[in-house]
Parts: C-alpha cells; structure tokens; sequence
C-alpha cells in the first residue's frame, strides 16, 4: 500500500498537469489566437476546481469516515493558491504590464475584478499559515482564519459568475457546486 506521503506528492503531481499541459502549449504556440486570455482563463478555472475540491473534503470525510482524506485539504488548497497566483500573476503582468494606476482603477472601478481580487486576496493568507508551524502558532484561531476559503470560493464563483455576463451556464455548475458544499457544513455532525 502506498504511504500517505507517496499519495499527496501523487496528488500534487496531477494537481500540476494542467499547468505542465498549459506551459507546452504556450511553448509550442498552441493557445489560440488569443495566449493571454487563453491562460488567464485555464489557471482561473483550475483555481476554482481546485478550491471547490479542497473543500469538498471535510465532507467527503464525514460521509465515508476516512480521515485520511484530511491531508488532501491542504494539498489541493496550495494547488488552488498557486493556479490562483498565476491567475492574478498573469492579469497582472501580461494583460496590464504592471501599469499600477490601470491595475488599481480596474480592481476599484470592475467588479468582476473587485470579486476576483478578493477571492485571490482571501486565499493569501490561508497558503501563507497552511504550514504546521503556523497552525501550532495560530491553534484555535486557525481553524477560524481557514473558514475565509469559503468566502473565497465564494468571492471566485462571483467574479466567474460576472466575467461571462451572458452565458452563465459554467459559473452555474460552480456555484450549485459550491452550494452543495455550504450545506454540506450546515448539516449537524453526528
């Protein structure tokens, strides 16, 4: 059987394909007619997949009993924070240049990228405090910081939600998704 350390490397290994598959693309001059907006959306995508997975945890523990699954929370919010960062890494560069007055009046002004900024700025401070030091340092008030990915979630559904504008019916999966996530933690524990 394998350890559970072999598992979350393995976990980690497939939670970085859709990045490898995105770089071999861009190397390879296959993203399309628009590379930018192709790779802004796949690494916001995969963001929020892998957001709505690392809470679809606790969860998924609770009905089946496994608390080996609890390791995986981690493993998958990181993943998350890191599509997340190229997400904002490559608005932030690519699509503005860095101009930091142009990105400011669009985080202030937008709110699809109010919403999107916020679920990025939400998930900050969860990768920065997901080490064992931190959650020994924080205790208690770690648990209580770490309820801030729901608001994240939240806060990516909506700026998906309000980038598409029209056809809403991908944003629509992730936010029934995310809802059936939010009752999940809703139901009493037995």
């Amino acid at each position: 059987m394998i350890d559970k350390r072999s598992q979350q490397l393995a976990a980690a290994a497939l939670g970085l394909l859709p990045a490898t598959f995105l770089l071999f693309r861009f190397l390879t001059d296959s993203l399309g007619a628009n590379p930018i907006e192709e790779i802004t959306h796949e690494t916001g995508e995969w963001a929020l997949r892998l957001l709505l997975l690392s809470l679809s945890i606790t969860p998924l523990r609770r009905i089946t009993g496994r608390n080996s699954l609890v390791p995986f929370r981690r493993t998958f919010g990181l993943l998350s924070f890191f599509y997340a960062l190229l997400h904002f890494s490559t608005w932030l560069g690519l699509d503005h240049f860095f101009d930091w007055q142009g990105i400011i009046e669009d985080i202030f002004e937008r709110p699809y990228i109010t919403a999107g900024f916020t679920a990025f700025a939400s998930l900050t401070p969860l990768a920065i405090t997901s080490t064992r030091g931190w959650i020994r340092r924080l205790g208690k008030k770690w648990t209580h910081l770490h309820r801030l990915a729901y608001f994240a979630a939240i806060a990516a559904v909506v700026h998906f939600w309000w980038l598409v504008k029209s056809d809403v019916t991908e944003p629509r999966y992730y936010a029934a998704a995310l809802g059936v996530l939010l009752a999940a933690r809703l139901v009493p524990r037995r």
